[in-house]
């Protein structure tokens, strides 16, 4: 914008101040030409009004209404053109602009008033030259800053920057850490966090305004497809002005296509993941290898382990970690669920989740119990926030659950035995009661060894006694239920409780073989 002083400095002596003295800096919206005793009509407040001083002629108290009127518009300065019809500035004129604030400059005779408002427009065009290239630099230069490898801290530190204070910006998903510039703002976050948790809540989808430590701060959605992606949070301790919000909205839009293209990505490494995941999974490993080197996305692990996991849609998929790590076992710890979030390697088919989990990354992350913090998101996640079940690696029985979901993992394999496993892989997570993770690594022997311990420490039914009468009978109804001395329909019950606690199904010939052996060696 032009100031007053500026005006007046470029004009000198055409126009001067009527009382000696520095001119303010006052801001000028537009210089206007008016004889209209009340021209409030044509104004909006912050011009420099010009007049040959016809609506002053009468009283003083006329001189008095006419400035007060002007000072109620908001007019900054009045700018009286001699030799018209004034030879000099009328002394109840300068009392009465004093007294109303509004400054009184004078036009000599023979200076045109569009010389004035020819100067002024010509500052103004300056001035919006100025701006609008700063503001082009400033533009280009975030512009450039999102290309980066590290683009949102270097956008939020370039924002900030511009803006001459803080800019934080907040991912709308749980267990994202927030970027903030500069570091001594730092301590705002957990009241940051909890108003973007509210606006989030409300599914805000436009700018907000809120107070902390006594300062403004507005909050811009970052949006992706209609979905909240994250916020911008922005304190600049003064008012923004339209080139400090175009920055702002240039700003928004960098960090929406961003988002955008991170998730396009996101989608297109998932599909080319699950494409050779089902290659490797038929068999096909020489062209899973193909594809995965023409797709990018790195060399296949040498070895994995087979993870199958009860899954309602594909689109649970991603939130699994969580649940996975909260899964019991029969012995040693929780499934690592870091590996779990960052296995590319998966596909979903007929209500299963399959994943292919690199033997390296599932020892790193062994190595690492505590996570990363994002498995609580995750589970309430899949959960929506209702769900509960028993701790990792509490000891084995019925699980404290309330989802209906349970998993099945092989010993590490290597890729081109990864076909033959699936089938056992797949039953095992199927049959597997809710909230349990059946390990397949230990040899038929000893697996059908735990499987006569479980069945022997039952304590609600002789599970035993009744799965070894029925396999000793081969399966037949009416000869095993005689044998125990119970009703089909009793042998049938138990028989089902039995399989869900194994987590297999006994009319396999292959389970019932090695539980019937186990159980001959145990003397039954």
């Amino acid at each position: 914008m032009v100031s007053l002083a500026q005006l007046s400095n470029e004009l000198g002596e055409s126009l001067r101040p009527a009382v000696p003295g520095p001119v303010p800096g006052l801001q000028l919206s537009g210089v206007h030409v008016s004889e209209l005793a009340d021209p409030g009509a044509y104004l909006e407040g912050g011009e420099l009004l010009l007049t040959t001083g016809i609506p002053l002629g009468g009283t003083a108290d006329a001189v008095d209404e006419y400035v007060q009127r002007l000072a109620a518009k908001g007019v900054a300065a009045l700018g009286l053109g001699l030799g018209e019809g004034l030879d000099s500035v009328p002394p109840e004129l300068v009392r009465a602009c004093s007294a109303a604030g509004v400054e009184l400059l004078v036009v000599p005779d023979g200076v045109p008033f569009l010389d004035v408002s020819r100067m002024f427009w010509e500052l103004a065009s300056r001035s919006d030259q100025a701006g609008l290239i700063a503001n082009l630099g400033t533009q280009t230069a975030l512009a450039r800053a999102t290309m980066r490898a590290d683009a949102l801290p270097s956008v939020v530190r370039g924002l900030a920057q511009a803006l001459g204070g803080w800019v934080a910006y907040l991912p709308a998903s749980d267990g994202t850490e927030a970027t903030v510039w500069p570091a001594s703002a730092l301590s705002l976050l957990p009241h940051l966090k909890q108003e973007t948790a509210r606006l989030n809540v409300a599914g805000t989808h436009s700018a907000a305004t809120f107070w902390l430590h006594g300062t403004p701060v507005v909050e811009y959605p970052i949006l992706v497809r209609g979905r909240i992606d994250g916020f911008l949070a922005i304190g600049s301790g003064r008012t923004l002005t339209k080139a400090d919000r175009q920055i702002i909205m240039t700003v928004c839009v960098l960090l929406a296509l961003k988002a955008q293209q991170r998730e396009e990505l996101r989608g297109t490494t998932a599909a080319l993941g699950s494409v050779v995941a089902k290659l490797i999974a038929r068999g096909q490993v020489e062209a899973a290898r193909l594809v995965a080197d023409d797709g990018k996305i790195g060399p296949l692990p040498e070895r994995v382990r087979v993870l199958a996991v009860r899954s309602p849609t594909a689109d649970a998929l991603p939130a699994l970690a969580g649940v996975l790590s909260r899964l019991q076992r029969a012995e040693g710890g929780p499934l690592p669920a870091a590996a779990v979030t960052t296995c590319m390697l998966r596909y979903h088919d007929d209500a299963v989740g399959y994943f292919l989990l690199d033997v390296r990354q599932v020892e790193l992350a062994a190595g690492n119990p505590q996570g990363d913090g994002k498995e609580d998101a995750e589970f309430a996640a899949w959960t929506g926030g209702k769900g509960s079940i028993a701790p990792a690696g509490a000891a084995s029985g019925p699980a404290a659950t309330d989802i209906e979901t349970a998993a099945a993992w092989t010993e590490p394999l290597t890729l081109e035995d990864v076909a033959g496993a699936m089938s056992a892989v797949h039953r095992a997570a199927v049959a597997a009661p809710a909230g349990t993770l059946v390990d397949l690594d230990a040899d038929d022997e000893a697996r059908a060894d735990a499987w006569v311990a479980a069945l022997a420490g039952y304590s609600r039914a002789e599970l035993l006694e009744t799965v070894a009468a029925y396999l000793r009978h081969q399966g037949r109804w009416e000869d095993a239920a005689r044998h125990l001395k119970v009703h089909r329909n009793s042998l049938r019950h138990r028989m089902a409780v039995a399989e869900r606690l194994l987590g297999v199904e006994l009319d396999d010939p292959d389970v019932a073989a090695h539980l019937w052996l186990a159980l001959r060696r145990h003397g039954l």
